[in-house]
């Protein structure tokens, strides 16, 4: 007679900034990302350190969940390698996937959840569709706004933000945490019910 039986361990969560690996991209536009998954890491008392799957990544358990949040070491056209690898590795269902990235076309402070779609251009999503081909995951984009004037996308993205953006990032960064949080703990309907109605008062 088993005195104890082992409880089976639902499917982790996994979490994926996307932007590019090192110092001289840290603050860029197009790593806003990055810099959400380490908030969060920061929030949950923890950094994204430990090298798995060509990502850097941590493993926190969230109530009863396991979620893992990680950033591609690839750069932003390649990190579909690394989600493919991630997915592999920790055997995650698309479900239960989020991706977070930087969108051009929504205001700065917006932040848009959807539990699908397509690339919108960027290319680090288009990256992982080509590698995992499929669109059916969760994923969280957030508005870094237009280049002014005539200015290069690709070269505005790869600009640090600038010091009168840093008070409104702070603000998406807290409400980033909130908003991946109840993804893991209501779904990603209930997510979007409460993260796409935010009021815009930045």
């Amino acid at each position: 007679m088993k005195l104890f039986q082992r409880r089976e361990e639902k499917p982790a969560y996994l979490m994926i900034g996307l932007g590019n690996p090192g110092n001289k991209y840290r603050n860029n536009r197009h790593n806003i990302g990055f810099m959400i998954v380490d908030h969060l890491a920061e929030r949950w008392r923890g950094s994204i350190t430990k090298g798995q799957a060509k990502s850097l990544t941590m493993i926190h358990h969230l109530h009863d969940s396991r979620v893992i949040l990680a950033k591609p070491q690839k750069f932003m056209n390649e990190s579909g390698r690394s989600v493919a690898a991630l997915l592999k590795f920790y055997k995650i269902p698309l479900e239960r996937m989020i991706v977070i990235y930087d969108e051009l076309d929504l205001p700065l402070g917006t932040i848009r959840m959807r539990p699908e779609g397509g690339t919108g251009g960027h290319r680090g999503m288009r990256s992982i569709q080509n590698e995992i081909h499929s669109q059916a995951y969760a994923r969280m984009r957030v508005g870094i706004d237009r280049p002014p004037g005539r200015m290069d996308p690709a070269h505005y993205v790869l600009q640090d933000f600038g010091p009168d953006e840093l008070p409104i990032i702070e603000i998406i960064l807290d409400r980033s945490v909130k908003c991946l949080q109840n993804f893991v703990d209501q779904g990603i309907d209930q997510a979007m019910n409460t993260c796409n109605n935010l009021p815009q008062d930045l």
